[in-house]
């Protein structure tokens, strides 16, 4: 790996995705060199050719089912950020490709069931070799895990969080709707909550609640029990026994629905509309400790998520090898600050 190099290159695989050009063009914002990587050649190419600033990128087609192609993929690479989902498809090949190249991992993961195999799996190969793995470094399992342990501080051990998402709306990409069948299909269906220490399935609907989000939003209707990556970054790493997550009745409207549209470009960088407001709570005894961050368009806004962690693992801005959410291999309070230009954040106290 040579972390010293001026411009460090970045394999994206699903660099032709919504989230990937969102990836893709925060790297060679931010100086690095990325490598366009995914199954569709012809897609790889128009993507590179699609804007001027990724013209001239090199392009590498390879397959999670052609381990030589991966391995092509990521030679001479400093580090690979996978963005194609489903993930329970694409994680694994993808790490088995950058153990096999000593390179850091980082993907933008929202299946529940896929990011607790790579804790499984991985983990201790990946410490042995000592190599960094960040699954879900976006903005579900990401964001809300940097936000409860900034809440935390100085506490070791907490009762309970409770991540609320405040989104305006939300159109689902292709990919999005994909990764949640795989994840549906996986669970048959059932609902998935953590408590007790564990995850577990149910079959109870979601409760209809009502959720008091910082002004200038307020208090809003919110689904309960809408569990999110943010069940498997956050206890693999804080001591808390009960990992409860709610989300707006807009955004769970749009998404159950299957007339909703994809994002729409609304601005110069490509971003939709939507807005929203992470709202972080976490409990011990009678205390209660609170972070919250926002900002615009959930799939843009992991782009930055995703190569501010890979610019700190190349910088050696990291406090634990092996597979490691946000939360427990970087500094949280430091990185939220890091995107205070996308995201405005407040930890009380």
């Amino acid at each position: 790996m040579s972390a010293q190099t001026t411009h460090p290159q970045v394999t994206v695989f699903g660099a032709y995705g919504h989230t990937g050009r969102f990836v893709v063009a925060e790297l060679l914002e931010r100086g690095f060199t990325p490598v366009l990587s995914g199954r569709d050649a012809a897609k790889l190419a128009a993507s590179a050719a699609a804007s001027a600033a990724s013209s001239g990128l090199e392009i590498r087609p390879a397959s999670v089912d052609d381990p030589a192609a991966l391995d092509r993929a990521l030679s001479g690479a400093d580090a690979v950020i996978n963005c194609a989902g489903p993930f329970a498809t694409t994680a694994a090949p993808l790490i088995e490709a950058a153990l096999s190249a000593g390179v850091p991992y980082v993907d933008v993961a929202a299946e529940i069931e896929a990011n607790h195999d790579t804790f499984t799996h991985f983990a201790d190969r990946a410490r042995s070799a000592g190599t960094v793995i960040v699954p879900a470094m976006a903005f579900y399992g990401g964001l809300g895990d940097l936000l409860a342990t900034a809440a935390m501080g100085d506490w070791k051990t907490a009762d309970e969080v409770h991540v609320a998402y405040g989104l305006s709306g939300w159109h689902p990409t292709a990919g999005t709707r994909a990764a949640g069948q795989v994840s549906r299909d996986r669970r048959a269906g059932r609902h998935v909550r953590y408590r007790d220490g564990e995850l577990s399935y149910h079959d109870t609907a979601s409760p209809l609640l009502t959720w008091a989000f910082p002004e200038p939003m307020g208090e809003r209707s919110v689904l309960g029990d809408f569990t999110m990556a943010d069940a498997v970054t956050i206890p693999s790493h804080l001591p808390i026994p009960d990992v409860h997550v709610y989300m707006a009745t807009e955004a769970a409207n749009d998404l159950a629905s299957s007339e909703t549209p994809v994002p729409e470009p609304t601005d110069e960088r490509g971003r939709s509309a939507q807005t929203f407001l992470v709202d972080v709570r976490v409990r011990r005894g009678g205390e209660e400790r609170r972070a919250s961050a926002s900002g615009r368009d959930i799939y843009a806004f992991t782009a930055p998520l995703a190569v501010e962690a890979v610019h700190r693992i190349l910088t050696g801005q990291t406090r634990a090898t092996g597979v490691a959410s946000a939360g427990a291999v970087f500094d949280a309070r430091d990185f939220l600050r890091a995107l205070s230009d996308q995201l405005s954040v407040e930890v009380a106290p």
